[in-house]
């Protein structure tokens, strides 16, 4: 019987399928003896190994080790396969660390690794550079597309699996954690986070961990083609922290608990109580037979006229119809608009300022930092001991993540601007392209661009656009 496990590390038997088919035929008696190259080849491991030995022993298997000329069952032989098993653990632990520290040398020098068969919209190209796959990146930009749109994990998931919209070769199939790991991934955007998790534990017993701060993480920029705008990206993360920050309004209990986003009715987000600020909700009322569609305060609905005494009940139509009418309306302000939209798109432009010193200059000196700290690690690899060199290191270490930590203040501020500018461009193009006479309600476009309609009284609302200064008062009819 020929075994062998094609590609894996001998230092865990965990992963070994073959090698524990080995062993379990030993065990059931349909192997007397087993060959093989070196300790090295049957286990890295020198705990394992051992076990294994006196396991096999025991019924009588023998392994002849040929390299080192042992036989297990004569005496001397499990200390000569200790002393040999120690040292093939300790070169595989060496070569480990030598992994280590070239994964590091790559990621100082900014070096992305991509995963092709698990990372949608990309494929490695004839210089061995990822490129755009061009029907992959229609689905991710799809993706970012509903999610924007105000539609739910789960709605986009049944939406790709219904239509038979494959996943990347490595995935088995449409779920929420794999959407949303495509809608958090800053390689759409052609950036690249290394050292996301890391390996700890001893040889044998190695587990992988998400990094959450215990080691450090090198972020490159522009690395590869984007598939995804800078702001769209942003866009993406502020709305999911708006939907997970959300919270029950209002329950019989008194408790606060997080909430859940509802993605099916725009307004159960942006209807608000104009008496008490509680947002409203979509009840279906049932009388003499007819049902009829109405929206009512939350506070009210709860704890009666105790907290809120005035708030109407708004028949949906009548609500429907002055929502598109406020957006006809729109049309008159165009104007302001637009100008906004070129202030602002000027300001996301510009570079803000750290203590006095820009963005641009913050950059600069990480580059050199980045450039300084590569030579002493070629160094240090050269003389480990050389507490001097280790010291320098830890300087450059330490400066380094302060420009980091800077610069990462500094961005955050231009993309909110950046992201205003760009709800605004979109706005514009948006306005550009209508006739703005609606006939019609729609989900879709009151959630883009209306930030809130608040219930002024039982025929009135006050619809206000998302960033601008501009608020429509309609009457319900």
């Amino acid at each position: 019987m020929t075994l062998a496990d094609e590609g894996l590390s001998g230092t865990s038997m965990k992963k070994r399928a073959e090698f524990n088919r080995m062993i379990a035929a030993c065990k059931r008696g349909r192997i007397d003896m087993i060959l093989t190259k070196s300790t090295s080849r049957f286990a890295r491991n020198t705990v394992d190994c051992l076990k294994v030995i006196r396991t096999l022993k025991d019924r009588g298997i023998g392994i002849i080790f040929e390299k080192e000329n042992i036989n297990t069952l004569t005496e001397t032989s499990e200390f000569l396969v200790t002393l040999f098993s120690s040292f093939a653990q300790a070169e595989s632990e060496s070569m480990g660390k030598n992994i280590d520290l070239g994964n590091k040398q790559a990621m100082l020098e900014g070096k992305i690794s991509f995963h092709y068969d698990k990372t949608l919209g990309y494929r490695k190209g004839p210089d061995g550079r990822p490129e755009i796959d061009p029907e992959e990146a229609e689905t991710v930009r799809l993706i970012y597309r509903l999610y924007l749109d105000g539609w739910s994990l789960g709605d986009i998931q049944k939406e790709l699996t219904e239509k038979n919209i494959p996943t990347a070769r490595g995935i088995q199939g449409w779920s929420r954690q794999v959407i949303q790991n495509i809608l958090l991934n800053e390689k759409y955007i052609g950036d690249g986070l290394r050292q996301k998790t890391f390996t700890t534990g001893s040889i044998g017993n190695k587990k992988v961990m998400k990094n959450q701060g215990e080691k450090p993480m090198y972020y490159t920029e522009n690395n590869h083609p984007a598939i995804i705008p800078r702001e769209i990206y942003y866009r993406v993360k502020e709305e999911m922290a708006r939907r997970a920050s959300k919270r029950k309004v209002m329950q019989k209990t008194g408790k606060t608990e997080r909430g859940k986003y509802s993605a099916k009715y725009a307004l159960s987000e942006l209807l608000i109580c104009g008496e008490c600020g509680t947002p409203y909700k979509r009840c279906t009322w049932a009388r003499n037979g007819k049902k009829r569609i109405v929206w009512r305060c939350v506070s009210r609905l709860e704890f009666g006229t105790d907290y809120c005494h005035e708030s109407p009940t708004l028949d949906e139509d009548r609500l429907h119809r002055a929502i598109v009418a406020a957006l006809s309306e729109y049309d008159a302000v165009r104007s302001e608009v637009k100008a906004g939209v070129l202030e602002l798109a000027g300001l996301a432009q510009s570079y803000g300022e750290n203590d006095g010193v820009s963005l641009l200059e913050l950059k600069q000196r990480l580059d050199d930092l980045s450039a300084e700290q590569a030579v002493l690690v070629d160094k240090i690899l050269e003389d480990m001991d050389n507490l001097e060199l280790n010291a320098q290191l830890e300087v450059v270490t330490a400066e380094k993540q302060d420009i980091l930590d800077r610069m990462q203040t500094l961005e955050k501020d231009e993309n909110q601007r950046s992201l205003r500018a760009s709800r605004q461009r979109e706005m514009e193009e948006w306005l550009d392209q209508q006739k703005m006479q609606f006939t019609e309600y729609e989900d879709t476009i009151t959630r883009r661009f209306v930030e809130r309609i608040t219930v002024v009284d039982a025929d009135t609302i006050r619809v206000k656009f998302r960033d601008v200064d501009v608020a429509i008062e309609r009457k319900l009819c």
